[in-house]
């Protein structure tokens, strides 16, 4: 008996279906438990009940990760390059672009992965364990399979364990299955085939004891509970690059290989064509081609994007999303399926009586959750809750829930009746004190029924509640309009039907009853009936609304719970979540789940693991994924979708550490705005990319051109640095608080693989690039054939470029719409920014930085030729979107 054997590895997760006898005997003990020295031994085996912590967070990764981005690699190569060269003025200002980007990122992203953390601290820190046929109180840590732990009311659980004895025993075990209601265990073994949230005869870690007391055998310690294996699945998840991040990453590579090519083309150019091979002469050649690169690179682009994802967290905050990774904003843009949890997501978690029968009618109630507002229906009309007070009155005695503000001590379906009573202006602590509970028969799991005892009109009376059938077999008698008159066989199997009727609308029922003890010693037979109440987990008002919006945004949404079909398909009706209804056992059944997914709307029943295939069948069919919970089963998935979007109120501390984006106020509806949030920010990001890519292509194209026709070189290095930092770094920013379009939600989402510049994008970026380098270099050339100085004609180049570009960042506000039509002021911060821009770049021609820049000033002739030829940006990309209009509403017409 006290030998320390390893338990069988195919047993392990079955303790549920052995006997009494086979628990005992497959884990070597007694109900007196273990000895104090097998105790040691076997922890020496198992190892100590906890969760170990995996890897740990390193500031140190977390600031170097963000240098992991192919623009930054091109970004340092040209630091490096500009130091080699002796520019130390463009290599500090490159490395000071280099360092405050990854700052930004740094500060964002900076919250430790705490996942395994937060489910240590769900492990009960005391237990009371039976060992050697006494009580003692240790600490959780040392338990051991084997082990025989005392439970009872309130308690945290402090492994997994199979039930001996129990007494009433209830766990509420939401935040593992997703369970709503306090789960009745028993200790009778099961089916092998038993799913996870119907083993009622075992005891789960970090759940509570609602109700009762029991003895559990240990069966299961640390990562080896159902907890610890969701620990486990955290730990084995890594993260995936999100969809901004891999656009990126292709565009930083495209801009290398070109940028590559043309440097290498530009300095092979020059050198032949000087036909000098000197090291002097090359060297020249070789600053032309960094200046070159230097135009081509965006240098402000990683910066400017981290900003910009930075601004639309702050916006996300104020609609109540709190984003813990900054390229999840575009993701959560990017999303085409929700996978929303049901207990306390979709629904309130607060168990409400929406149907009532006394009297021979189907009363409706209104209201939601522990809210004490509402009224009583039958049909349209209001009816007055006098005529069934006795029915409310039994709810609200015969009840042991009580509530601590808003918080509900005991069982939610108890604190649900004390509710329907209190609609009734009946007060449980007023009723109490006219009628106080002289004696009690508990509810267990074998009657089904509890049983309290009140004086009234000075009889003690026996107040009974419990499953609807069983107190309707034990009734003679039913009370209808203040009498007691035969309970007929007739009216016994319409009640059972309309019990039936209620059961297959998800409700809860319950039947009550009463009995007058003066006669009879017999308080549990012979029963007078009262009526039924029928109560559900309401869908939150808010869920139907917002699910509509999804659907018209193109966005599916899923429900996965560990709640029952019947449950969950009612809610999914209610909320307008349509399609085929599947259990955790169906799924189990299904290999190729890809091919079967996109027809299912609702899995019910379902594990942890479940949830991570659903997230990866979804995945593998090309979604992007978000995953919404709130409890410790969720957090794999959560870890697992391409967003985790976690609840802050109910979420427990595993799914929030385990989550990309947190809604403050556990609102469904939340969720939407923070989708609309993400799709405006994307556009944003789309823009200011549109506007330094095109910016940068006119620098590209003006450079180029003039090299290759024998211009001298429009621009020098510390130019195309000055424009490619301020000119294109302030207003690139204000795009990133441009208004989101009114229309964004009525669009569907970009396809996976979308480029992050569309083809008419391309198109206007080539477009605003050749003409910059027409204006510029027409204006360039003009001023050299007068017979200007190189100089003076550099800075006309210089700021016919900066201007070009400032006029240009009102054209990316909208791909296909006018300025005019987009709303000149409807962005204040741009025109801020665009003002601000030219203020600095005046300062650079008419203050002493004029001699580090090599500018001269410039009068206000030059100014009409500048503002003109720049101003014809406008004129040109406008021309092309009305074209662009035109062949839209050809195409409308046409259909």
């Amino acid at each position: 008996m006290e030998n320390s054997s390893t338990k069988p590895q195919d047993q392990e997760d079955k303790y549920y279906c052995l006997t009494l006898e086979n628990l005992y005997e497959r884990l070597q003990t007694q109900p007196a438990g273990l000895s104090s020295q097998e105790a040691k031994s076997r922890l020496k085996q198992y190892g100590e009940n906890e969760i170990k912590q995996g890897k740990q967070i390193n500031p140190v990764k977390i600031f170097f990760a963000q240098f992991h981005n192919f623009v930054v690699y091109i970004l340092l190569g040209a630091l490096i390059t500009s130091f080699a060269l002796g520019e130390s003025v463009d290599a500090i200002v490159i490395a000071t672009i280099i360092v405050l980007n990854s700052v930004f990122g740094f500060v964002q992203e900076f919250k430790a992965e705490k996942s395994i953390e937060a489910l240590k601290k769900m492990a009960s820190p005391r237990a009371n364990v039976v060992r050697e046929g006494k009580e003692k109180n240790i600490d959780a840590k040392e338990l051991v399979p084997g082990d025989v732990v005392k439970l009872q009311t309130g308690d945290k659980v402090p492994s997994d364990a199979r039930l001996i004895e129990q007494s009433n025993l209830q766990t509420s075990e939401s935040s593992l299955t997703g369970e709503s209601v306090p789960v009745k265990k028993e200790t009778h073994d099961l089916p092998e085939k038993t799913a996870l949230a119907d083993r009622s005869n075992m005891v789960f870690a970090g759940t509570i004891v609602a109700n009762g007391r029991g003895f559990a055998v240990v069966t299961e310690t640390g990562i080896k509970t159902e907890i610890g294996k969701i620990a486990s699945l955290i730990q084995e998840k890594d993260e995936d690059p999100t969809p901004l991040q891999i656009k990126l990453d292709k565009l930083g590579k495209t801009l290398a290989l070109v940028t590559i090519v043309i440097c290498a083309v530009v300095f092979l150019a020059e050198v032949f064509k000087d036909g000098s091979f000197e090291r002097a002469a090359i060297m020249e050649f070789f600053i032309i081609a960094v200046s070159l690169a230097v135009a081509a690179i965006p240098e402000s682009l990683p910066a400017v994007v981290t900003i910009g994802l930075a601004i639309g967290v702050q916006r996300m905050v104020k609609r109540n999303a709190l984003i813990r990774r900054l390229p999840s904003v575009e993701t959560l843009g990017s999303t085409t399926v929700i996978c929303s949890d049901k207990t306390g997501t979709l629904t309130k978690n607060e168990m409400t009586v929406k149907k009532i029968y006394a009297n021979g009618k189907t009363i409706d109630i209104s209201g939601s959750g522990y809210s004490q507002e509402g009224e009583f229906f039958v049909g349209d009309e209001k009816v007055d809750p006098q005529s069934f007070e006795l029915l409310l009155k039994i709810g609200t005695l015969n009840n042991d829930a009580a509530f601590d503000e808003n918080q509900v001590i005991g069982d939610p379906t108890e604190a649900a009746l004390i509710v329907s009573a209190s609609k009734a202006g009946f007060v449980r602590s007023e009723l109490e004190k006219i009628f106080p509970r002289k004696d009690e028969i508990p509810f267990t799991s074998e009657r089904k029924i509890m049983t309290t005892i009140h004086p009234m009109e000075g009889v003690d009376h026996a107040f009974v509640k419990g499953a609807a059938e069983i107190v309707i077999d034990r009734c003679e008698t039913i009370y209808e309009n203040g009498k007691v008159v035969e309970l007929t066989s007739e009216k016994r199997v319409e009640i059972k039907e309309l019990t039936k009727s209620f059961a297959n609308q998800a409700l809860r029922v319950l039947g009550f009853a009463f009995k007058k003890l003066e006669e009879s010693s017999e308080k549990e037979k012979r029963l007078t009936f009262v009526g039924l109440q029928a109560m559900i987990d309401p869908a939150r008002e808010e869920v139907k609304e917002a699910i509509k919006k999804c659907h018209a945004a193109g966005i599916r949404v899923i429900m996965i719970t560990g709640d029952h079909q019947t449950t969950a398909n009612a809610i999914a009706k209610e909320i307008g979540i349509e399609g085929r209804v599947i259990t955790g056992s169906d799924l189990e059944n299904i290999s190729d789940l890809e091919n079967h997914v996109e027809e299912i709307s609702v899995f019910a029943r379902v594990n942890p693991e479940h949830k991570i295939h659903i997230v990866e069948a979804l995945r593998k069919n090309g979604h992007i994924v978000a995953m919404t919970g709130d409890g410790v089963n969720d957090a794999p998935a959560l870890k697992e979708a391409d967003i985790g979007i976690a609840m802050g109120i109910t979420g427990t501390d595993v799914s929030k550490e385990a989550s990309d984006m947190i809604l403050t106020d556990d609102n469904f509806s939340s969720i939407v705005n923070a989708v609309e949030e993400g799709r405006g920010i994307y556009d944003n990001i789309k823009k200011f990319v549109t506007y330094m890519f095109s910016s940068n292509l006119g620098e590209i194209l003006t450079l180029f051109i003039a090299i290759m026709i024998g211009l001298p070189l429009p621009l020098i290095a510390i130019m195309i640095l000055w424009i490619n930092l301020v000119t294109d770094g302030l207003p690139a920013l204000a795009l990133s608080v441009d208004p989101i379009d009114n229309h964004v939600m009525e669009r569907a989402p970009g396809k996976v693989g979308e480029k992050i510049l569309s083809k008419t994008l391309v198109t206007t970026m080539i477009l605003v690039g050749v003409s910059m380098t027409v204006v510029t270099l027409g204006l360039f050339s003009w001023y050299l054939h007068k017979g200007y100085e190189l100089q003076y004609a550099q800075t006309i180049a210089f700021t016919v470029l900066t201007l070009s570009q400032l006029f240009n960042v009102l054209n990316c506000r909208s791909a296909d719409k006018s300025i005019f039509r987009v709303g000149f002021f409807s962005n204040v911060s741009l025109i801020y920014a665009v003002s601000l821009s030219f203020l600095i770049h005046l300062s650079v021609i008419y203050t002493p930085l004029r001699v580090y820049f090599k500018t001269v000033p410039l009068n206000l002739e030059d100014w009409v030729y500048i503002f003109f030829s720049s101003s014809l940006i406008v004129v040109v990309v406008e021309i092309y979107k009305a074209i662009l209009s035109g062949k839209q509403n050809e195409m409308m017409l046409g259909k």
